[in-house]
């Protein structure tokens, strides 16, 4: 579960990584909303993309399972008395969003969607990596192990099926074009310590 295995060119910065000054209550919400959002895409996929059955069938389970997710924050969160408050604005996913190349055949925009979506669930599932090896709260680290596993999963279904619709050599040629603008990204971004992404 290391940098090579997540294909990302640019770990995080080692501030975000120093969670003793974090303030997990504004991690948690953050995330139980980025966990709203992996739901919500995956349903956009699903009506977007009736025709297609395999990535149908394989959407609604990740639904389900990104739902379940939304739903094990809330309960983190309420066993610590924090409410979930207003949705906030993530500055990395409205970032990386501009990377998508706009027109293209039907297939190359869906490839563009499911790279958006590999690449965003395999730098969550590093920083849960880092959650779980830092955080003090022995509860939150053993939840968050099972979310790193979880993502890293996740991330490369989004990965195998791009490939599958337009194949191996233009998916990860257009990958590392994708992972090379997230690195420019992610070094320009402010580092939020209240913030998942």
């Amino acid at each position: 579960m290391d940098k090579t295995t997540l294909g990302l060119n640019l770990p995080t910065d080692p501030r975000w990584a120093n969670v003793s000054e974090m303030d997990l209550a504004e991690i948690l919400i953050d995330h139980a909303y980025c966990e709203q959002k992996a739901a919500s895409s995956g349903i956009s996929l699903i009506v977007t993309y009736p025709e297609r059955t395999e990535l149908v069938e394989v959407m609604t389970d990740l639904v389900a399972e990104e739902w379940g997710h939304f739903e094990r924050v809330l309960e983190k969160m309420k066993a610590r008395g924090i409410t979930l408050g207003r949705k906030r604005n993530d500055e990395y996913v409205a970032a990386i969003s501009k990377i998508s190349k706009s027109g293209g055949s039907r297939d190359e925009q869906l490839v563009e969607k499911l790279l958006l979506n590999a690449l965003i669930e395999a730098r969550s599932c590093e920083r849960f990596k880092l959650l779980w090896k830092n955080i003090g709260d022995e509860d939150l680290s053993k939840f968050y192990y099972e979310l790193m596993i979880s993502e890293a999963g996740h991330y490369h279904t989004f990965l195998d099926l791009a490939k599958k619709y337009k194949g191996e050599e233009y998916t990860m040629t257009r990958w590392a074009e994708i992972l090379e603008k997230e690195a420019e990204i992610i070094q320009k971004l402010e580092v939020r310590s209240d913030r998942m992404h």
